[in-house]
C-alpha cells in the first residue's frame, strides 16, 4: 500500500507554520511498511484541494490529510472531500455531545459554527478528538482509503496513535516488526556502500535516514505473525551489525546518552565532564536520561584559562604554550576532571563553536574531545561543519563525539 499526506492550510504555504505533521506520520507509516511517495500542501481554496485531492487518488491506494476541520468558512477539507466520494455528510451526535462539552467545561459559549464539526461522511468510521473539537474519519471506498487528522499536532498525534492506527492494522493481513539501528562515526554514503545488498533486498527492508552526525537504520520485516516477524528482523540487525559493528551504538535505543547511560550503568562506571565551547552540554545530555545520577560525579564549566588551571590543575605552561584551544589542553582537562572528582573517566570538550574566534590551524568549528581514565590520556580533534554552520550546531556536534568517546571507552572497562 502507498500513501500520499496531503496538508491543508494557507499558513503552511505561507511560512507562518511548519509542517511537522508530515514528517511524523512518514515515520509512523514507514513503521508499519506504507510507502510514503508524496507530500502535498494545499491552500485554503475550494478548487486547488479538489484538484489535490483529485491528483493525490490517482496516484496513491490512501491519503491521509491533515488540517482544513475546523469552524470557520475557510475549513473546507471535509465538505471537498465528501463531495469527491459523493457521500452525504451527516450529523454523528456523539461528536457533537463532545463539543458541547467542550465548551461547557472551558465556561465558553459555543458558537453555531462549531456544529459543523461533527458533520462526517456517511459511510466514514469517525475518530472522536479527545484534545479538541474536530473529529477525524477513515472513509474506505471505491478500492482507495481517506483518512482526516485535525491540524493541530497535538490533536494530530493523539487521533492517529488512538484511532488510525488501530484501523490501518486491521487492514494489513500481515504483522510487521521494526528494528532501529544507531550509527556514529560514519556518514550516509558509506554506511549505504557497505549495505547495499541488505537495502536492496525487500523483506526485510532496511532504510537509511541521516540524523544530526549520526545514520539510524531501520530494519522492518513482515510476517504472517509478530513471532516470525521478529526473528526475521533481529537476523538482519544481527547481520548488519556483523558488517558495520565498529559503528553501531545501540540497538532500538533513543540517543548516545541513552547508550552511554546504559553502558556506564552496566559496568558500575562513573564519568565526570570538563566542558568549555559546550557549556554543559554534554553534561545536560546525560543527566536528561533517568538513572544518570548512578553514573556521573560532577561537571566543571571553565571558559576561562584562570578556572581551566585552578579548578581542572590545566598547567599554566600547556595554557601559554600550546593555547585552550589544543590537544594538550583537552587531554589535561580531562585528566583533571577525572582526578578531581574520582570518576572512572573524564571528559572534557574545548573548540571554537563561532561565530567568531578560530584561526587557520583551528578555524570555526575546531573542538578538542578529550578523554581520561587510569589507563590513558587522549583528545581527538573534530573539525565540524567547516565553519558554516550555526554555533549550535557545533556545540551539538561536539556532545555526539564526547558522549561517543565516552561510550567506547564505558566498553573497554572491566565490570567495577
Amino acid at each position: 500500500m502507498n500513501c500520499e499526506i496531503l496538508a491543508v492550510g494557507t499558513e503552511l504555504l505561507l511560512g507562518n507554520i511548519v509542517n511537522t505533521n508530515a514528517q511524523y506520520l512518514s515515520e509512523q507509516l514507514s513503521s508499519l511498511g506504507i510507502d510514503v511517495y508524496y507530500h502535498t500542501v494545499a491552500g485554503d481554496n475550494k478548487q486547488r484541494l479538489e484538484n489535490a485531492l483529485k491528483i493525490a487518488f490517482e496516484r496513491s491506494d490512501m491519503v491521509i490529510t491533515t488540517g482544513g476541520l475546523g469552524p470557520t468558512q475557510d475549513d473546507l477539507t471535509k465538505e471537498t472531500a465528501a463531495a469527491y466520494f459523493n457521500e452525504k455528510l451527516v450529523c454523528n451526535e456523539e461528536a457533537l455531545e463532545k463539543i458541547k462539552a467542550f465548551f461547557e467545561k472551558r465556561g465558553t459559549e459555543m458558537v453555531a459554527s462549531n456544529e459543523k464539526q461533527a458533520y462526517i461522511p456517511e459511510n466514514a468510521i469517525i475518530f472522536q478528538n479527545r484534545c479538541g473539537t474536530a473529529p477525524g474519519f477513515l472513509l474506505n471506498k471505491n478500492n482507495k482509503i481517506l483518512i482526516m487528522l485535525p491540524g493541530p499536532p497535538s490533536e494530530m498525534k493523539d487521533m492517529f496513535e488512538n484511532c488510525a492506527l488501530k484501523e490501518l492494522k486491521k487492514l494489513q493481513t500481515d504483522t510487521m516488526v521494526s528494528r532501529d539501528i544507531k550509527v556514529y562515526g560514519a556518514g550516509e554514503s558509506f554506511i549505504e556502500s557497505k549495505l547495499l545488498s541488505f537495502i536492496n533486498q525487500k523483506n526485510p527492508t532496511v532504510a537509511p535516514y541521516a540524523k544530526s552526525s549520526e545514520v539510524l537504520l531501520r530494519v522492518t520485516a513482515k510476517a504472517e505473525n509478530e513471532e516470525e516477524a521478529a526473528k526475521m528482523a533481529d537476523k538482519t540487525v544481527e547481520e548488519i551489525c556483523q558488517t558495520i559493528g565498529e559503528y553501531v551504538y545501540g540497538i532500538d535505543i533513543a540517543s548516545l546518552e541513552e547508550a552511554a547511560v546504559k553502558e556506564l550503568s552496566k559496568k558500575g562506571l562513573k564519568v565526570a565532564t570538563a566542558e568549555s565551547c559546550t557549556g554543559g552540554g554534554i553534561a545536560r545530555r546525560i543527566t536528561s536520561v533517568p538513572g544518570a545520577s548512578n553514573v556521573i560525579e560532577c561537571s566543571f564549566v571553565t571558559y576561562s584559562n584562570d578556572k581551566k588551571n585552578k579548578l581542572l590543575g590545566v598547567s599554566k605552561e600547556t595554557l601559554d604554550k600550546f593555547g585552550a584551544v589544543s590537544k594538550e589542553t583537552a587531554k589535561e582537562m580531562a585528566y583533571g576532571a577525572r582526578v578531581k572528582s574520582g570518576a572512572d573517566i573524564g571528559v572534557s570538550a574545548t573548540g571554537y563553536a563561532g561565530p567568531d574566534g578560530g584561526d587557520k590551524e583551528n578555524p570555526v568549528g575546531t573542538v578538542y574531545i578529550g578523554i581520561s581514565t587510569k589507563e590513558k590520556n587522549i583528545s581527538e580533534k573534530i573539525i565540524i561543519g567547516r565553519g558554516s554552520f550555526e554555533r549550535e550546531y557545533v556545540r551539538h556536534g561536539a556532545e555526539n563525539k564526547a558522549l561517543w568517546m565516552i561510550l567506547k571507552e564505558a566498553k573497554k572497562l572491566l565490570k567495577k
